[in-house]
């Protein structure tokens, strides 16, 4: 389903109750859900045209048919320079704490997609049209998010999710410590966006939260204390 954000902002959702989603940011593609998102991906690019694809990082759900997309529409990808050996190779997992687990194996097996090669790299503050990119590292090494300044969208991609993975219940969470490399340092990355003051924040997981009341200030403040009693 494609929905409209804001200004040259979309929401592709691929999977039920925002479970997994990708973007379309000033005629980008961001992400690309799993393997079997192919067709939807294909329907709503058919609606909005894109030029190019980012990966916000390369893991299984969000790399899912890049190479398929890339190769459809003749648009080149794009990643951080530290994601670039999972996304040329496929093999998506790799950075999982424990990539032996069976659902980092299910993941690789059936939602990943092929291997593609990366066209173009970015890094702290490199434009994507008028988005910013910030690099935000922890779920993975290379993970980035990107900002929109003059009216505070944010796409965060798996720095925190806006929903339970498990219930699909609605609220922002800690991506799963089974899929993230460095907690820690991934609360390090959400303390510099929450620093942004972001208005609109498109989660990877989750619907898009418009932020009344500075509830992404409010949860991250919330991480940074649990992380703080815990050392």
């Amino acid at each position: 389903m494609l929905s409209r954000i804001a200004p040259k902002v979309y929401q592709i959702s691929l999977m039920p109750r925002n479970s997994i989603n990708c973007y379309i940011i000033e005629n980008v593609l961001v992400d690309s859900g799993i393997r079997s998102s192919y067709a939807t991906i294909k329907k709503a690019l058919h609606k909005v045209s894109v030029y190019q694809h980012i990966l916000t990082h390369a893991h299984a759900d969000h790399q899912g048919c890049s190479d398929q997309i890339c190769a459809e529409f003749s648009i080149p990808l794009i990643c951080h320079p530290d994601e670039v050996l999972r996304t040329e190779t496929g093999m998506v997992t790799t950075d999982y704490p424990t990539p032996q687990h069976w659902v980092a194996k299910l993941q690789q097996k059936y939602w990943a997609g092929q291997g593609h090669k990366v066209d173009r790299t970015v890094v702290e503050n490199d434009r994507i049209g008028n988005f910013r990119v910030i690099e935000t590292p922890g779920h993975s090494a290379g993970h980035i998010s990107l900002f929109r300044e003059k009216d505070g969208v944010l796409i965060i991609g798996d720095a925190a999710t806006n929903m339970n993975l498990l219930t699909t219940a609605v609220g922002l969470r800690l991506p799963p410590k089974i899929f993230t490399s460095d907690q820690q340092r991934n609360i390090q990355s959400l303390e510099k966006l929450a620093k942004l003051n972001p208005k609109i924040i498109c989660f990877g997981h989750g619907p898009v939260m418009r932020n009344t009341n500075r509830k992404f200030e409010q949860f991250v403040d919330k991480c940074r204390v649990a992380l703080f009693k815990q050392r």
